[in-house]
């Protein structure tokens, strides 16, 4: 059972009954709006989104999960008979807070991430930029429509991927990366070796974006903060790429990855990564049944209680594909249209997408609704 089951709240002790539970409780922003400074919402992660409500969901002994909505209307009434005032203030510290810039982009709005897979066997576009010349210009692309960081890979992670040495991963992505920051361009490096991270940041990358979260190498987390300031983004992955689709289980999808990323958080502030450096990624597909999948993203908002700005990767993963079989990974952009929008309106800073020129107009267009 990994489900949260919304309870329905007859009496002031159901609500009490949230408050006098033992263990942690999550908090999730929902209720959004896009003005943030109408007084009966505050501001999702200081930016122009506002939220009216909170999901209070706490775990079940025997398994998954139950939540209750309350009206921020009505929370302040539960927070001061709930024994939780200094929890949940610091709670809305966070989920209100402005986010530092992250590699110099500010985080007040979503920025788009433009994929540049220099793979030949990628899931969706394996082999379309397959060489230096392909991928420098198709990044330079995807910058002119609209894309404010370019994340570069060279090695595939879809499940069942072979896997690449170093060396030809290294041969993939440097002259494209030179090439593109050398163009003033803010690029990450999509990689989970600490070989191939430093020889990128050498080339001008500046953004680590490492799908194991900096636990794939020992020597990536000493890397990273040995670097004093490269930003990462720490993503979950149940498992690793070969294997992760085999059989993924969780007692609460949403609460279980949230746990684990706020681990990495404090795991790299020990080794001397401040939290200000890090961005967060929950890892969609990676690890994840079509229900996990939906779990998280329409839950996506709890995850700005980590006080990070939050990665969204949805683009053409195969859950479009299982909702749609009629949809080959190149036909799946009305699915990756409505995931990037569903995560923009939960506040997500950066929406990692092959499409930019069609989700830079989806957003345009959504944000312009919100300002009528």
């Amino acid at each position: 059972m990994d489900k949260i089951e919304g309870s329905v709240l007859r009496s002031p002790a159901d609500v009490r009954g949230f408050a006098d539970f033992d263990g942690p409780l999550y908090y999730v922003p929902t209720g959004f709006i896009d003005r943030a400074d109408d007084p009966q919402t505050l501001p999702l992660a200081g930016g122009r989104r506002g939220f009216s409500a909170l999901e209070i969901i706490r775990r079940r002994e025997n398994g998954g999960a139950k939540s209750m909505i309350l009206p921020l209307l009505a929370l302040e009434g539960w927070v001061q008979n709930s024994g939780r005032v200094d929890e949940i203030n610091a709670v809305i510290d966070r989920l209100t807070g402005n986010r530092r810039a992250f590699a110099n982009q500010d985080m007040d709005s979503s920025h788009i991430m433009g994929i540049v897979n220099v793979t030949p066997d990628s899931f969706s576009d394996g082999g379309d930029h397959n060489t230096v010349e392909r991928a420098i210009a198709h990044g330079r692309a995807l910058a002119g429509q609209g894309a404010s960081i370019l994340d570069i890979g060279g090695e595939s992670t879809r499940p069942g991927a072979a896997a690449v040495s170093i060396e030809e991963e290294i041969e993939r992505v440097v002259p494209v990366i030179r090439a593109l920051a050398d163009d003033g361009h803010c690029v990450s490096v999509d990689t989970r070796h600490a070989a191939v991270m430093a020889a990128a940041m050498e080339a001008g990358a500046q953004i680590v974006n490492d799908v194991t979260a900096l636990e794939g190498e020992e020597a990536s987390l000493e890397f990273v903060s040995q670097s004093d300031t490269a930003p990462v983004i720490l993503m979950h992955m149940q498992g690793e790429p070969g294997t992760m689709q085999d059989n993924p289980r969780y007692d609460c999808v949403v609460l279980d990855v949230y746990d684990y990323l706020l681990d990495r958080i404090e795991s790299c502030e020990r080794a001397g990564i401040s939290r200000d450096r890090i961005c967060v990624d929950p890892g969609i597909g990676f690890g994840k049944s079509l229900t996990h999948n939906m779990e998280l993203l329409s839950r996506l908002s709890i995850f700005h209680g980590l006080g990070c700005p939050v990665l969204l990767g949805a683009s053409r993963k195969s859950f479009i594909g299982k909702i749609d079989p009629s949809a080959s990974p190149k036909q799946r952009l009305g699915g990756s249209l409505a995931a990037a929008l569903n995560g923009w309106r939960q506040g997500m800073q950066i929406l990692r997408v092959h499409d930019v020129e069609q989700t830079v107009q989806a957003l345009s267009i959504a944000s312009a609704i919100g300002t009528v």
